[in-house]
């Protein structure tokens, strides 16, 4: 009878740290992805320039993505916490010029940062505070520079055509790790380069080798589109 109930608390016991560990593994990596401008806004689609302006002609923040290494991720994982605006009152600034919005219509971009707190921060919570996630993300941004790690190789934002290797060594030269190109098509129906990713750890703060990649090939040879 004993050694019954004490196999019932330790399968008791078992099960409540089996939980506590799965609790804080809650995803494995990040994606942090920038988007180009250019590409974003010469598609069919077209975009417009936040209230704030025309932003500058850079790489800007798309969002910071926790993700599992099967390559499905977790998503809007806190409706309770939504973004409080006045939690990142000190970030806005830089935002407005590394994480602008370009959807129609036009906004100051708290809606952009709303949506990507909801669906992906709310899933890193476990690590990362409101104010904290958006911190890593610009930290992040600065720390990659995408657009001096293809000028200095060459590549440059003037309309012309590059290969998708040489654009994804000259970012790993910089960085030391391996980027995932997205690619759009512009009205002409010409692939671009519209989005890359990197992959960080679980603390926001470290690049590492990505686990695995999205889904999707670029062409060969790819537009680098002005903005």
């Amino acid at each position: 009878m004993e050694k019954a109930f004490l196999k019932i608390i330790l399968c008791s016991l078992l099960l409540n740290y089996v939980a506590v560990f799965s609790a804080s593994q809650d995803f494995d990596f990040f994606y942090f992805v920038q988007q180009w401008p250019g590409s974003y806004c010469d598609t069919s689609q077209s975009c417009c320039y936040p209230t704030t302006g025309k932003p500058a002609a850079d790489f800007g923040i798309h969002g910071l993505w926790p993700n599992y290494n099967d390559g499905s991720y977790p998503s809007n994982c806190d409706p309770s916490n939504p973004l409080n605006p006045s939690e990142i009152g000190d970030l806005k600034r830089s935002m407005q010029r590394n994480w602008p919005t370009l959807a129609c219509p036009s906004a100051d971009g708290t809606q952009f940062w709303s949506h990507e707190w909801s669906k992906h921060g709310t899933c890193s919570e476990s690590v990362l505070d409101q104010h904290s996630y958006f911190e890593a993300a610009l930290s992040l941004r600065k720390k990659t520079n995408l657009l001096q790690a293809l000028e200095s190789a060459g590549i440059k934002p003037d309309g012309s055509s590059y290969s998708l290797g040489s654009i994804k060594d000259a970012i790993k030269e910089s960085t030391g790790y391996t980027p995932y190109i997205q690619c759009n098509t512009d009205e002409s129906g010409d692939s671009q380069l519209y989005q890359v990713y990197v992959c960080v750890d679980t603390s926001g703060s470290g690049l590492i080798d990505c686990p695995v990649f999205p889904r999707g090939e670029c062409s060969s040879e790819i537009k680098f589109p002005a903005f």
